[in-house]
């Protein structure tokens, strides 16, 4: 097995430890209610929309896109998105901030800061945040439309 199989199995094996009841709030702290506070469990995954996509990336959230390189070489990304293939993601979640600096040109989010995740149109991106919550990520997020609702508002970014 080569080193990317590795990085998917090792994946693959934290969303199964994920899927075992976690529940995290989406904005913890005191007075949270409503939609501020929506529940991360496995079985209610929220999912941005487009316009709440639009706003969030005005704040300092670090936005994800779990699809793999080819796919974003070959039909573009979302502006002001990093790319880290699902495969990588658990493994670039544990690295040292200087090594995710160096691979990714972006500050490794603390585990409370705000995180989107996105894909294609919403798989695996759901298996992301699986992942990072699993690693105790606090405040993660997912856009279920991904890079297909996207596209349909506005053109993606070209390399």
């Amino acid at each position: 097995m080569g080193a990317g199989a590795w990085g998917w199995w090792r994946a693959a094996r934290a969303l199964r430890a994920a899927s075992g009841g976690w529940c995290r709030a989406a904005a913890p702290g005191p007075g949270a209610v409503g939609a501020a506070s929506r529940s991360l469990c496995a079985g209610e995954v929220p999912g941005l929309s487009y316009q709440e996509l639009k706003d969030l990336k005005k704040t300092n959230v670090l936005h994800i896109d779990v699809r793999e390189r080819w796919e974003i070489d070959r039909f573009g990304k979302i502006p002001a998105s990093i790319n880290i293939p699902l495969g990588e993601l658990v493994e670039a979640l544990q690295m040292d901030p200087t090594e995710f600096k160096k691979q990714y040109s972006q500050k490794m989010p603390s585990k409370s800061d705000p995180v989107v995740f996105s894909c294609l149109a919403g798989t695996r991106s759901k298996q992301a945040l699986g992942f990072a919550t699993s690693l105790g990520f606090s405040r993660v997020q997912q856009y279920a439309g991904g890079f297909e609702d996207w596209v349909k508002h506005e053109p993606p970014e070209k390399k």
